[in-house]
């Protein structure tokens, strides 16, 4: 499986967000499962807090959330007090969303969708099988949102195939 930091620091970054954006609901008195206010009551949060919060790098950061911003998923707000918050509510943001944003390829196989092959032009015995799995995984994330992240819904969510019969 390939998943770089890219994708991974993406993640931890936006459950940061989200994670930050149910504290100030709570705080305000708000339902902090009442995704209408998660992008009203949010105040931004400044990428130096994040990487601190996180133990990340600023510069990588930045990197991250200008994709971040283009594909949608986080709004940003200029001058002080600046920073940066969730576009839309954590419960609409997939795992797998974050990850695609960032161009980050998931993938089992070690070749390439360009390659002819995994092995001088032809695909190995296993090619299927490790392809399989990063379709179940890209699956599974698209269907983990940032809020299920957040409120420790995740454990328990992978499930072995249905028989066929």
């Amino acid at each position: 499986m390939r998943l770089s930091t890219r994708g991974r620091y993406a993640v931890m970054a936006l459950v940061e967000l989200a994670a930050r954006s149910r504290g100030q609901q709570a705080k305000d008195g708000r339902d902090a499962h009442n995704a209408e206010l998660v992008t009203v009551s949010c105040a931004p949060v400044s990428l130096s807090e994040i990487a601190q919060a996180q133990q990340l790098s600023i510069a990588y950061l930045e990197q991250l959330f200008a994709r971040l911003r283009r594909a949608g998923l986080v709004a940003s707000a200029r001058g002080p007090g600046g920073g940066y918050r969730l576009a839309m509510p954590a419960e609409m943001i997939s795992v797998g969303a974050v990850i695609e944003a960032v161009d980050e390829p998931i993938t089992a196989t070690r070749c390439d969708a360009a390659d002819a092959g995994c092995l001088a032009g032809q695909r190995c015995l296993t090619h299927d099988l490790w392809h399989e799995l990063g379709s179940q995984i890209a699956l599974f994330l698209t269907h983990v949102t940032l809020a299920d992240v957040v409120d420790g819904q995740v454990l328990g969510r992978a499930r072995p195939p249905r028989s066929a019969r």
